[in-house]
């Protein structure tokens, strides 16, 4: 009699649902770098348009090191000389600090680009008209500079989401880590590296489909 062969035997509903808390996990840091690093980031490149010679010499240098920096190797030497200075950060606290601070640099350059992006006539216009500056970049500014880089920062926050499973070399259980654990104990990587492609797929393109839907409203 031939031996039976069985396919995907280890595999588990918990090892699915353990999947599943880990992609949780990768959203959960994902939303909380993105959101805190534009936020960053916006504040850098409104520095870095205003400020011009002040600001190359100062944070210019500063955010093009954690743009030139494998991200992954800023996260370790983050997690292992943190303790040093007296920041006990664990994975999850270090991971969010450098990757809001990578989203943050990312996101200073195109934010720049979309103060740039506004003709200088359309901000005298807006001036002439009695706004104050203040007034001036959230009417004009922020609404046309806004629509001309929001594809950039839709491609930024999806790199830092796809990103986020560098941080697994930190011992944060999010979807990559997960996905190493399965496979060490069931010796199953295709299937487990399906699921998780999956999971990385259904949290990506409903941002990517919402944001070409955005587009299509404010051309309209």
């Amino acid at each position: 009699m031939e031996p039976t062969v069985s396919f995907f035997s280890g595999f588990t509903p918990n090892d699915l649902l353990f999947l599943g808390e880990a992609a949780l996990r990768t959203l959960w840091i994902s939303v909380l770098s993105i959101s805190i690093g534009t936020v960053l980031g916006v504040a850098f490149g409104w520095i870095l348009f205003e400020g011009k010679w002040a600001a190359a010499l100062t944070i210019a240098p500063v955010l093009d090191i954690f743009r030139s920096v494998p991200l992954i190797i800023q996260l370790v030497l983050f997690y292992n000389f943190a303790p040093i200075i007296g920041l006990n950060f664990g994975p999850f606290a270090s991971g969010v600090v450098i990757l809001t601070v990578y989203t943050a640099a990312l996101v200073a350059n195109v934010a720049r680009g979309g103060i740039e992006a506004v003709d200088t006539p359309m901000r005298r216009a807006a001036r002439s008209l009695g706004m104050s500056y203040w007034q001036d970049l959230r009417h004009v500014v922020l609404p046309i500079g806004g629509r001309a880089v929001f594809p950039a920062w839709v491609g930024v926050a999806l790199g830092v989401m796809k990103d986020s499973a560098l941080v697994s070399v930190l011992g944060y259980v999010e979807l990559l880590k997960a996905s190493q654990i399965l496979m060490t104990r069931t010796q199953e990587p295709f299937l487990i590296l399906s699921i998780a492609g999956a999971f990385y797929f259904a949290l990506s393109y409903p941002i990517s489909r919402y944001a070409a839907f955005l587009e299509k409203r404010w051309i309209q």
